[in-house]
């Protein structure tokens, strides 16, 4: 049986081009990608959950066989939830990786049937986070080659740009 669901999860606040490269590359070989907004404990986002939800959901209204969802709990139970058997994580240098395995080794453990794929960011968006992008946001400086225009928008009017 052939592979259709997979998630990419994160907490995208924002999101960038790195996520939409990795989301538009994924698109073309699943039938359905879910994209999963986890809210991490250890950050204090600048986005809401909801924020991000919404401009994500701008972000990938272009390819059809996108869903966004927000879940808080285990990626994989929300992956049995929605009877999904693939996740996607995307790697832009070596030093993602370490973090990447521990999680992967987790989720493995918890669930033996849910697969992680890793894919390579495009190599102009390899330097891009979000962590980034919002600090140089904060100093007015133009980062609309980093993220897309709702991002930007919306950016700009969070710091009072």
């Amino acid at each position: 049986m052939a592979e259709t669901k997979a998630v990419i999860p994160g907490s995208f606040d924002p999101i960038t081009y790195g996520h939409l490269d990795i989301i538009e590359r994924v698109a073309h070989r699943f039938d359905e990608i879910h994209i999963c907004v986890l809210k991490n404990r250890n950050k204090s986002g600048t986005f809401t959950v909801e924020e991000r939800i919404a401009l994500i959901e701008e972000s990938v209204a272009n390819i059809p066989n996108v869903q966004v969802h927000q879940f808080n709990g285990l990626l994989v139970d929300f992956c049995d939830k929605i009877g999904a058997k693939t996740i996607i994580r995307g790697l832009r240098a070596v030093s993602d990786f370490e973090y990447e395995l521990r999680l992967t080794s987790m989720n493995k453990k918890l669930n033996s049937d849910v697969e992680t794929l890793y894919m390579m960011t495009s190599t102009n968006y390899s330097f891009i986070s979000s962590s980034v992008v919002k600090e140089v946001a904060q100093y007015k400086a133009d980062i609309s080659e980093f993220v897309p225009p709702p991002v930007e928008k919306a950016l700009k009017e969070k710091f009072g740009n």
